[in-house]
């Protein structure tokens, strides 16, 4: 199966560097909060880090009294900036792809994910990696795009407008075709992958995980009077939480 490694585009590696960079984005706002949120307490705990990034996810989970965490990504761009701006004597950074966990030879406490799932193809072996990866008891939390997002393909107008260009709904349309979609996000050509929300659900089940939250974040009243904008987000939520354990 391909595996894609879109962040180690020049291109798209400095769009995306500099959106994360911002003050105030979906993820600051929205994604980083729940992730949060969902962890369990880390101290003494071995943490699993699929898809880190910059590394500011494995640096906090050690700031919470993770005693080792292990980060692993695909693009060498990223791993480069998490090595320069988030080391420490207890993290390790690793340049693998998500499906090849499984040549991992430890395990682990908590499995977390930030927004890498909805790349990868294989769900269903990865799900089974990070079973076999989990001590028993241990806990899988990932957050991804939300399937009302994912179905979403280039070449339909994705909002229903007023006379105003108010949005008054979303467009979704193939909810129920599980494939790969390309689209343009800083370069042509980014692949996610679709799954509806019983496959996500179900496929850990079979696995053996006991779903334990989901979470659906969205903006309240306060955050919206600061940042209209994201009114969006009543209307559908960007991000699905899943806190699973062992």
């Amino acid at each position: 199966m391909a595996k894609q490694n879109i962040y180690d585009n020049e291109t798209f590696f400095e769009g995306y560097k500099e959106l994360r960079y911002r003050e105030v984005n979906a993820n600051v706002l929205f994604e980083i909060p729940t992730l949060l949120s969902l962890l369990p307490d880390l101290k003494g705990k071995r943490v699993l880090d699929l898809g880190c990034g910059f590394g500011e996810h494995c640096k906090e989970y050690i700031d919470k009294g993770a005693s080792r965490v292990v980060g692993v990504d695909i693009s060498e761009k990223m791993l480069k900036v998490a090595r320069e701006e988030n080391s420490d004597p207890n993290i390790e950074y690793m340049n693998i792809a998500m499906e090849d966990i499984g040549t991992i030879n430890e395990t682990f406490d908590v499995v977390i994910s930030s927004l890498a799932i909805h790349y990868i193809e294989d769900f269903e072996g990865v799900v089974k990696a990070v079973y076999s990866l989990l001590s028993d008891g241990g806990i899988f939390i990932f957050s991804q795009e939300h399937p009302m997002n994912t179905c979403y393909s280039a070449g339909t107008e994705r909002w229903t407008r007023d006379e105003n260009g108010r949005k008054i709904h979303a467009n979704i349309a193939n909810y129920c075709v599980e494939k790969r979609y390309d689209y343009s996000w800083f370069v042509d050509g980014v692949q996610h992958y679709h799954r509806m929300f019983s496959t996500i659900i179900n496929n850990l089940a079979d696995t053996g995980f006991r779903i334990e939250k989901i979470a659906e974040p969205y903006p309240d009243e306060a955050l919206l009077a600061k940042y209209p904008d994201y009114y969006d987000n009543l209307h559908k939520p960007d991000f699905l939480f899943v806190r699973s354990v062992k």
